[in-house]
């Protein structure tokens, strides 16, 4: 092996290296964008929900989508979609999420959140909660909802 087949053979093994190190390096920006962008679109789906918004659900939510309510229902899009028009509209509660736990595989992901609901009846506030689980896909740049699922979580007991 010549001098210059070596430092050749080391220039393309340095190379390498350095180009994995930099799409390693890459990866837990990607995946914390795509953790970021999970979350915003389980808000802007929560957020239409509290105001009935249709149009903006149906452009959050894939054609397939489908949700196991509250009630243990399983709702349709074209279902959870009517639920929503707004004609049905009704004082709008405050719901936040908290706690999202995301993981992201490729193409898909998975959200799981605690959501705080507070609403006004007959002039009380009454404060809930729900655990929320999403499934979401990505299509070209943006993602997309494919399931949700609502679960009460019941108050805790004072203590004796």
């Amino acid at each position: 092996m010549t001098r210059k087949n070596f430092l050749q053979g080391r220039l393309s093994l340095i190379s390498t290296i350095a180009a994995l190190a930099f799409v390693a390096a890459a990866q837990p920006a990607r995946a914390a964008d795509d953790d970021a962008a999970v979350l915003n679109l389980v808000r802007q789906h929560v957020a239409a929900q509290a105001s009935f918004d249709a149009p903006a659900l149906a452009a959050l939510t894939a054609d397939n989508y489908a949700e196991v309510s509250p009630l243990g229902d399983v709702d349709t899009r074209e279902k959870m979609l009517a639920f929503y028009s707004p004609e049905k509209k009704s004082a709008a509660p405050v719901i936040a999420v908290e706690e999202p736990f995301v993981r992201v595989a490729g193409d898909t992901a998975v959200l799981i959140a605690r959501l705080a609901v507070t609403v006004q009846a007959g002039g009380q506030q009454r404060n809930m909660a729900l655990r929320a689980s999403y499934v979401a896909k990505k299509e070209g740049a943006a993602w997309k909802l494919l399931s949700a699922q609502y679960t009460g979580i019941a108050p805790k007991k004072a203590a004796p």
